[in-house]
C-alpha cells in the first residue's frame, strides 16, 4: 500500500513536463504508467490518459486493475468527445465483465455517449437507433438505477429525432405534391406511420395537419369517380384533427379545408 502511495504521489509529481511524459511513454514500468493514467485522468489531461491506457489493457488484463483501467479508458474517450470510440469501450467493458464495479455506469455511458453523437434529424439515423436501443438496453438490466429518468428522456428525444425525420419526409412528399405520380398519398403514408409508430411525439399536430392537407389535396386532383369519396375521408380527417387539437393553431386552415371539401359534397 505505502508503495503505491509513493507511486502516486510521485507520478503527480514529475507528469506536468512535457519530457516527463515522453519518457513515461517508453516506461517499461507499467505498475507507474497505471497510477501515471490515474492522474492524468484525475487532472483533466484525458488524451494522455487513453494513449497509457491503451497499451496497459492487455498487459493488465487479468489483475485487478483491469477492469477499472478498462472503464477508466472508456470515460476518457468520452471526456475527450470521441463517442463512437467510448461506445465501443463501454460495451467491452460490460461484455467483459457483466457484473463488474462499472457495469451499470459503463451501459448507461454506453447509451448516452452514442446519443451525444446522433446527427441532425435529416440525416441517416443509425446512430439514434443504436442509441434507443443501449439505453432501453441500460433500463432493463438497470431498472431501478438513479440515471433512469435521464436515459428515459434521452429515449423520448431520439424517438422525437426519429418522427422529425418522418415529418420532414412527409413534407417533402407534400411539397411535391402531383409531380411523377401521387405524392399527396406518400406524404398521408408516411405521416400515419408516424403517428403510429410514435403515439406520444411532441410532432403529432404538424403530423396531423399534414395529413389533412394531403387528403384535402389529393381530393382537388382526383379524378370524378374518386372525388367524392375523398372529400368524404378530407370530413372525417378534420373532425379528428379538430377533436384531437380543438386548439391548435392550424385551426383556421382546417376550417378553409373543412368548408371548401362541405361545399363541394353538397354541391
Amino acid at each position: 500500500m505505502k508503495k503505491n502511495i509513493l507511486i502516486t504521489l510521485f507520478a503527480a509529481a514529475v507528469l506536468s513536463s512535457c519530457g516527463e511524459y515522453n519518457k513515461l511513454l517508453k516506461s517499461t514500468d507499467y505498475e507507474y504508467k497505471y497510477e501515471a493514467a490515474k492522474n492524468y485522468f484525475a487532472k483533466g489531461q484525458y488524451t494522455r490518459s487513453a494513449t497509457l491506457l491503451n497499451e496497459l489493457i492487455t498487459i493488465l488484463k487479468g489483475t485487478d486493475k483491469a477492469e477499472e483501467s478498462l472503464y477508466m479508458l472508456g470515460m476518457s474517450y468520452y471526456n475527450q468527445g470521441d463517442y463512437q470510440t467510448a461506445a465501443q469501450t463501454f460495451t467491452t467493458y460490460y461484455n467483459t465483465y457483466p457484473r463488474g464495479t462499472f457495469a451499470e455506469l459503463a451501459r448507461f455511458h454506453a447509451g448516452k455517449a452514442l446519443y451525444l453523437d446522433t446527427l441532425d434529424p435529416r440525416l441517416d439515423q443509425t446512430s439514434t437507433y443504436q442509441a434507443i436501443q443501449q439505453l432501453q438496453s441500460f433500463m432493463e438490466y438497470f431498472p431501478n438505477s438513479s440515471k433512469s429518468k435521464e436515459a428515459q428522456d434521452m429515449i423520448f428525444a431520439l424517438q422525437d429525432k426519429l418522427v422529425e425525420k418522418e415529418l420532414y419526409a412527409a413534407q417533402l412528399y407534400y411539397n411535391l405534391g402531383t409531380y411523377l405520380g401521387n405524392n399527396y398519398l406518400s406524404c398521408v403514408i408516411t405521416a400515419q406511420n408516424a403517428l403510429k409508430d410514435y403515439p406520444y411525439s411532441d410532432y403529432r399536430e404538424q403530423l396531423s395537419i399534414l395529413v389533412l392537407r394531403a387528403k384535402y389535396e389529393m381530393a382537388v386532383n382526383s379524378v370524378l369517380d374518386k372525388k367524392m369519396d375523398r372529400y368524404r375521408d378530407t370530413v372525417d380527417e378534420y373532425y379528428a384533427f379538430k377533436n384531437e387539437f380543438p386548439e391548435s393553431k392550424y385551426l383556421k386552415e382546417a376550417e378553409k379545408i373543412y368548408q371548401a371539401s362541405q361545399k363541394v359534397i353538397k354541391d
